[in-house]
């Protein structure tokens, strides 16, 4: 492993957190703390570093549940996690994780649905998913949650898919505070 390599490829890209490995609820709060500490020393203004925080979690808790929920093994529940600032000082918080095809499929087009939409039509969108009956039988995911990540991003969500030979694929997702 080239270690310096990795170095300034973060440095480049100006990486202040990263993370790939298996998740778990402790390392979600450890790394959230350490993410918290980190935005305080920056002297992050506290509404951007209260959201980055809440993206980061939002995100991370989604690839864990789902991990849990899909019955995945440890190679297959890892999550790949970074958090960095692009060139006009805005965070990037950009999660990702192997899932199905189809349901990788169906939140990019969830993602898709949300880009068009200003901040007015976001809160009208949040509001009536808080108001629908919630389906304890039917799979989550794509919901609220990922309308209040549209929310707190000053740019709309990013996703992307990149199909594996195993028949799953990679979904990746960021947001820009």
């Amino acid at each position: 492993m080239d270690l310096l390599t990795l170095r300034n490829t973060y440095l480049q890209q100006h990486i202040m957190l990263c993370f790939n490995g298996p998740i778990s609820r402790s390392l979600i709060e450890e790394i959230g703390h350490a993410l918290r500490n980190y935005l305080n020393n920056q002297s992050a203004a506290p509404s951007a570093a209260m959201d980055v925080f809440a993206v980061y979690i939002e995100m991370t808790q989604n690839i864990r549940h789902y991990a849990t929920r899909r019955e995945y093994g440890e190679e297959d529940a890892t999550a790949t996690i970074a958090v960095a600032r692009d060139s006009e000082g805005r965070y990037q918080v950009s999660a990702g994780n192997l899932v199905e095809d189809a349901d990788g499929q169906r939140l990019v087009a969830a993602v898709e649905s949300l880009a068009p939409l200003d901040a007015a039509a976001l809160k009208r969108a949040y509001k009536q998913q808080l108001r629908r009956p919630r389906d304890e039988s039917a799979d989550s995911g794509a919901g609220l949650g990922l309308i209040d990540m549209a929310r707190k991003s000053t740019r709309p969500l990013v996703a992307s898919l990149q199909p594996l030979s195993s028949g799953q694929s990679f979904f990746s997702l960021t947001a820009t505070i």
